[in-house]
């Protein structure tokens, strides 16, 4: 299992969303992703296209995918736990 730091899914996030000027180095790490970065439900699309595309990581349905995005830390640790890239 290859570890992933919240750094990291900041870097790939910041690469990846128009985040409309948001600073991620202010965002911290339990704060609700959504709310924190101002996103909507076609950036939860966007979401599930980015970690497919740069962790071969499949989310399989809404429910994991709300758990999953639910901060930077869950996503960090769903990441490490599950990819494949």
């Amino acid at each position: 299992m290859q570890q992933t730091s919240v750094e990291d899914i900041k870097k790939v996030l910041s690469q990846n969303l128009d985040l409309q000027g948001i600073d991620l180095s202010s965002v911290e790490a339990n704060a609700p992703l959504f709310e924190s970065l101002g996103l909507d439900s076609l950036d939860a699309i966007e979401l599930v296209i980015i970690l497919r595309k740069n962790y071969d990581i499949v989310i399989e349905n809404m429910e994991t995918g709300k758990e999953v995005f639910s901060s930077l830390e869950s996503l960090r640790r769903y990441v490490s736990e599950n990819r494949k890239k």
